[in-house]
Parts: C-alpha cells; sequence; structure tokens
C-alpha cells in the first residue's frame, strides 16, 4: 500500500516563502504524475500543481509564475516551492499521486496559512 507523507507547512507572512515535500513509500506501483491540490475552508479541493516523471509541469493559473513543483524520481518525492505567497493561498494543500496501473493515492494534508 502506498503512503504519501507531507512535510513543510506553516505560517508565513505575505510574500513570503515556503517549500513542501511529499514522499510516497510503499507499494511497488509506478506513480505518474504526481502533483499538490488545496482546499480552503467551505471550498472544493482543487489541483494547483501536477508533474509528470519526464519532467513535465501543469499549473493553474493562479499559481502560474509564483510556484514550482519538481520531482525526485528515484526518490518517489515531489516538492513544491512557493514564492510571493498571498493569503487567499491560505488552504490545506494534499498531495497526490496517479498509479499507471490505475487508481491514486492521497496524503493527509499539510497546513499553509498566509498572514496578510
Amino acid at each position: 500500500q502506498v503512503q504519501l507523507v507531507e512535510s513543510g507547512g506553516g505560517l508565513v507572512q505575505a510574500g513570503g516563502s515556503l517549500r513542501l515535500s511529499c514522499a510516497a513509500s510503499g507499494g511497488r506501483v509506478s506513480l505518474d504524475p504526481m502533483g499538490w491540490y488545496r482546499q480552503a475552508p467551505g471550498e472544493q479541493r482543487r489541483l494547483v500543481a501536477r508533474i509528470f516523471s519526464d519532467g513535465t509541469a501543469i499549473y493553474e493559473d493562479f499559481v502560474k509564475g509564483r510556484f514550482t513543483i519538481s520531482r525526485d524520481n528515484a526518490k518517489n518525492t515531489v516538492y513544491l516551492q512557493m514564492n510571493s505567497l498571498k493569503p487567499e493561498d491560505t488552504a490545506r494543500y494534499y498531495c497526490n499521486a496517479e498509479s499507471t496501473l490505475g487508481g491514486g493515492y492521497w496524503g493527509q494534508g499539510t497546513q499553509v496559512t498566509v498572514s496578510s
């Protein structure tokens, strides 16, 4: 069974930066793509960015130019570098990984709070 463990969330002032990490362990399936979603109180979970094993990255418009997703295939780890953070980026951020055999996995999430 694949487990995803996120880290790196916290409290930061507007304009600041945070780096999230998500490490996958267990299972013998290939995970592709891996990505990050976020969910603010009262809102639906939404995609932030995803990255494929070949390095192709896809970003939602609201983070383009501010966030950078990357992955270390050897370590089965995906990162999200978040710069120029805004109060509206406040949410719980979830790591997601899709199995190449079908199905997907979610982490427990890590809270990001941006103060104005």
